[in-house]
């Protein structure tokens, strides 16, 4: 099975979700959104797909205009229920896929905090984060779409996760970060985001430190069980996608 990567920007990679993806069985291809081959993927052909996040808006297409044309084919992904992940601003892309509203939230939301996992959702992989303190660094919030079923709020947010049946799942939080390294090029890249949460930069180093690896064990366990309960199509389209990059 071959699962395939969306990077919006070169330090938001799949991290700690890789070992889950390949001990599913999956075989983890990458391509960027300023790759020149991204506007020939077609995105219904990976058996897995996987939006990492990134720093701009899904209302941004005039500054970015890979997002409509991704966007499009996503919609035809999600319509046809093949398994989808999406992170952070691939979670709002989701949302905005199906029909959702995307905006600029009233607060910015940058730490390690527990989500309020939703006790009615049945079977919910997100009952691994439990308690645990995970990483949230976003701006951006949605409401949740029609037929999608909540799965995790916080105390800023109410929407911080959901599925449309069993094969697509979003994610606003950031539970594959906590020892990947590039957590400190996001310090470098955004050393305001800290305090425009209300927060300091060396503070949320610290929780790093203090809750990074318990934040990536519970979140492996999470995408290990949500892939568990895929449910593969039937038939795959013929594939047509340009050469891609390996790894994450």
């Amino acid at each position: 099975m071959r699962a395939l990567i969306i990077r919006h920007v070169p330090h938001e990679g799949v991290a700690g979700f890789r070992e889950p993806i390949e001990a599913a069985g999956y075989r983890i291809d990458r391509v960027d959104v300023g790759s020149e081959c991204f506007a020939a993927v077609d995105l219904n052909e990976p058996d897995l797909l996987i939006m990492m996040g990134g720093p701009m808006g899904v209302y941004e297409q005039d500054r970015h205009p890979w997002i409509a044309c991704q966007m499009r084919r996503l919609e035809r992904r999600l319509a046809a229920g093949l398994p989808t992940l999406g992170v952070c601003f691939g979670a709002q892309m989701i949302a905005a896929a199906l029909g959702a509203r995307v905006f600029p939230g009233h607060r910015k939301e940058v730490g390690f905090h527990p989500v309020q996992v939703d006790p009615a959702a049945t079977g919910n992989p997100l009952a691994y984060l439990r308690g645990v303190p995970v990483l949230h660094w976003h701006g951006d919030s949605f409401d949740l779409p029609a037929g999608g079923e909540r799965l995790a709020s916080s105390h800023v947010y109410e929407n911080q996760a959901f599925r449309v049946g069993p094969n697509i799942l979003a994610l606003q939080f950031h539970a594959e970060m906590g020892k990947d390294p590039r957590f400190h090029a996001w310090m470098e890249q955004w050393p305001e985001a800290a305090h425009e949460a209300g927060g300091t930069a060396n503070a949320l180093r610290a929780a790093h430190d203090r809750h990074g690896s318990a934040a990536v064990a519970a979140g492996r366990r999470m995408i290990g069980d949500w892939l568990s309960g895929l449910i593969p199509a039937a038939i795959r389209p013929a594939a047509g996608a340009e050469p891609i990059r390996r790894s994450a």
